[in-house]
């Protein structure tokens, strides 16, 4: 008996644990929102293998329903791409008030060789009620420093890291420095007054990296400097060099200092001054990861309005840009990310345009759209289904979502909560 038990639980193992992997679905007769700009109001969405394999109009396609195992009429339903999460500690960080919780930034100025990806904690409570609004995929970053490491790109879902890991290294992210210091707090700002530090903390980053290229232009050394083999890749143009800047002086200045170091790839992060130098990003090819939208204005004489204006201005002016979310309970606010896209949308941005923000743009800025950000035929089945409109708070219900093709649990501790109390007053 044993041994059959034995037998019976390895082929549950070898062949049931990877049902979900092999297994086809097609989804009828919903609103498909491509990512793209496009909508097909009456769509068939066909998965196989981890890929999706049709994006058609039902009303003019005939699909064979037999080469399906599972068909599923989502009629008055939307389907979308899963939203892309961009510059966010998710994973990395579970409790911010509890130190041993929080595992995103390490001891040290110039630390491009420190990888986010191996510190991703899956089993993350915070990351199912992410999933919850249809976040499927994130880009995690170390924080503190001038160059803090190098960020990753995640799937929600997987055992470990090696199993989320859409992309292990993605690019190295550096803090410019602030041009202005700001004191008091925020219900009580006080003066601002020039940085006298600038010029010197922008000469120290300038002979770092200068040593770096020196460095990267020999393929072979005696001695490896494990800070100077993760900074390569933003000299061959294989990694993104992410920028955290905000204002127009910082902005101008890091865009100089790419081009005199012949770094190509560049991505400024926050840029809340960005669309002020719209023409200047866009004759650089910079692309922009927006600070979040959900903020107050940064300095007293601007609209009170301006940060939700943002990604209007800046696509008016055809700049690349997605939406980020960094600041405070970051990762917990993570699951805010559609919501973020449907605020742009009260404030001049086309509704669709505004999914391309957290979809197709981010995917597009991270190096990976061939695989994910759109409903396309060949790219990876990360996608969810909502009851209604999934940048909208009060109709987004996410019901079903996949990650390479698999079935996504859309359970998380805040809904077995609701479910145990309402249980028990509901008695």
């Amino acid at each position: 008996m044993k041994k059959i038990f034995s037998l019976f639980v390895f082929l549950l193992f070898a062949f049931g644990a990877n049902a979900k992997e092999y297994k086809s679905v097609l989804l009828m007769n919903g609103t498909a929102h491509l990512g793209t700009g496009e909508v097909i109001t009456h769509s068939l969405v066909g998965i196989r293998d981890g890929k999706i394999v049709l994006v058609a109009n039902a009303l003019i396609t005939n699909p064979n329903k037999s080469e399906y195992d599972t068909v599923i009429n989502i009629e008055g339903k939307h389907v979308y791409p899963g939203f892309i999460a961009t510059d966010v500690t998710l994973g990395l960080i579970e409790i911010e008030s509890v130190r041993a919780t929080a595992d995103f930034a390490e001891v040290g100025a110039y630390n491009p060789n420190v990888r986010a990806v191996v510190a991703y904690n899956t089993d993350s409570k915070v990351i199912p009620t992410v999933r919850s609004n249809g976040v499927l995929i994130s880009q995690i970053v170390p924080r503190g420093g001038v160059l803090s490491g190098t960020s990753s790109i995640m799937r929600l879902q997987g055992w470990n890291w090696e199993d989320a890991a859409l992309q292990n290294e993605d690019g190295v992210h550096m803090n410019w420095p602030r041009f202005f210091q700001n004191t008091g707090w925020w219900a009580e700002p006080g003066e601002t007054k020039a940085n006298d530090r600038y010029q010197e903390r922008l000469d120290e980053m300038k002979k770092f990296f200068r040593e770096a290229k020196a460095y990267a232009e020999v393929k072979e050394h005696e001695r490896i400097d494990v800070r100077f083999e993760a900074m390569r890749g933003l000299f061959d143009g294989t990694k993104n060099l992410y920028i955290h800047a905000s204002f127009v002086k910082e902005i101008t200045d890091a865009v100089f200092f790419c081009r005199d170091l012949k770094i190509t790839k560049i991505v400024i992060v926050g840029g809340y001054d960005s669309w002020m130098v719209a023409e200047m990003l866009k004759e650089n090819k910079v692309s922009v990861i927006l600070q979040r939208v959900h903020e107050l204005p940064s300095r007293p004489e601007d609209d009170i309005d301006l940060p939700y204006k943002l990604p209007a201005l800046l696509h008016k002016a055809g700049v690349l840009f997605c939406l980020g979310n960094e600041g405070d309970q970051e990762a917990h606010r993570t699951r805010n990310l559609p919501f973020l896209a449907g605020t742009a949308c009260a404030y001049g941005l086309d509704k669709e345009i505004a999914l391309m923000a957290v979809t197709l743009n981010a995917a597009r800025i991270l190096g990976v759209s061939d695989r994910i950000g759109s409903l396309a035929q060949g790219k990876e089945a990360t996608l969810f289904v909502s009851e209604g409109d999934a940048l909208d708070m009060r109709t987004n219900k996410v019901t079903m979502a996949w990650i390479q093709g698999k079935a996504v649990d859309l359970n998380d501790h805040q809904k077995e909560l609701y479910k145990r109390f309402s249980d028990k007053y509901r008695k």
